[in-house]
């Protein structure tokens, strides 16, 4: 094929693959196939940054709706996004087929995964393996890798003939995550308001709706990430006086202050207490974590915990929670899986992302994990 002809599929394939519906993303698969099929290494460029950046065409305009601004900052930072995915697959690839070949694409794949080049590890083509194996778990992930190796090499006729396979199988006998029972997870439609100002009107609507489905048999009620605003002994206080009737846990989103910066967590509050759940391992870069700041002395930005607390337990459950940009990369749901969670709990505030597909795409994925491993989802998203 010609260097024109893959990029415009590279960028078809990142196009239709990360539109928001689970079940497009093995279409993912066909990024390997195109990278080793490109002749030169300007052309593997190419489709790398074709495929990455179709991907991730969301983020221009979520940049400038969250800082209120044209669209250049947001096109220069999905430029300099696309730069860890593009340089990687460009230094990895070569001509020559083969063994070679293939040890190079799961080098890219696993760096691409993991930090620090699995920070911007967006659009990874492995979140397929919950539409292609479910319930398979590690086994559907290793089945997954395979395939995605044998695109790269001359028998890569099989592995589009299997995947074909697999996908009617699959969108033929799909079938939602199950909530588990007595959980729920509200949206939010409060847009940037959500988390700001500390008003005890807001806290008011947001029990009150707590209240509602309570009364409508939920134990445990999960709102979006942010939704507390800043976490302090005044807000736990008064939450849990106004839970002290209730037999309820709520699961929201809030920000702890710290002395060099701030900490975006998840919180648990029921009559009998109130504790930090989980510290969000990978903060949103550049508009949350700014580690540039630590590094010039200043403080600033959310904490990033990289591998800590990758499960939390509540009332007897394991727990794999995941906050907004962490539903878009792998390792921290796969280091979740690692510790035999019981479910997956998935937070997000993405008032900034309207006119995007951004939350869908992060819904699609956490529904792609949560069919591999066969776990319960609950979902929590402001819009």
């Amino acid at each position: 094929m010609r260097g024109p002809t893959l990029v415009a599929l590279s960028i078809s394939v990142g196009t239709v693959s990360w539109s928001g519906n689970t079940l497009a993303l093995p279409i993912a698969m066909f990024f390997p196939l195109l990278w080793a099929k490109s002749p030169t290494r300007v052309v593997a460029a190419g489709v790398s940054a074709g495929y990455f950046l179709a991907a991730s065409r969301g983020l221009p305009q979520g940049v400038a709706n969250f800082y209120a601004s044209d669209l250049w900052p947001g096109l220069l930072l999905w430029i300099a996004g696309s730069l860890a995915f593009v340089s990687v697959h460009t230094a990895l690839w070569t001509e020559r087929p083969g063994k070679g070949r293939a040890l190079r694409y799961v080098a890219a794949a696993v760096l691409m995964a993991v930090p620090p080049f699995g920070i911007a590890g967006w659009a990874h083509p492995i979140t397929a393996a919950g539409v292609l194996f479910p319930r398979w778990g590690w086994f559907g992930l290793g089945a997954t890798a395979i395939l995605l190796v044998i695109m790269t090499g001359r028998r890569w006729q099989i592995a589009v003939a299997v995947l074909g396979g697999l996908y009617v199988w699959s969108a033929t006998t799909w079938t939602p995550s199950n909530v588990p029972n007595a959980w729920a997870g509200v949206d939010l439609e409060l847009g940037e308001n959500l988390g700001r100002g500390a008003s005890l009107e807001r806290h008011r609507g947001l029990i009150a709706t707590v209240r509602q489905v309570a009364d409508n048999g939920a134990r445990v009620v999960v709102l979006p990430e942010s939704a507390l605003g800043f976490w302090t002994p005044t807000v736990e206080q008064y939450w849990q006086g106004e839970l002290a009737d209730r037999r309820v846990t709520v699961i929201a989103g809030a920000t702890v202050v710290e002395r060099t910066g701030y900490d975006n967590v998840l919180v648990a509050i029921s009559r009998e207490g109130a504790r930090i759940l989980y510290h969000e391992r990978m903060p949103v870069p550049v508009s949350m974590w700014q580690p540039w700041l630590a590094w010039s002395g200043q403080s600033g930005g959310a904490r990033a915990g990289f591998f800590t607390n990758p499960v939390s337990a509540l009332g007897g459950r394991r727990i794999a929670p995941l906050i907004c940009y962490e539903q878009l990369i792998v390792w921290p749901v796969l280091q979740s899986m690692l510790h035999r969670p019981d479910m997956i709990v998935a937070a997000g505030n993405g008032w900034w992302t309207s006119g995007t597909s951004i939350i869908a795409i992060q819904k699609a994925s956490t529904t792609a994990w949560a069919w591999l491993f066969n776990l319960p989802l609950v979902t929590a998203f402001n819009t």
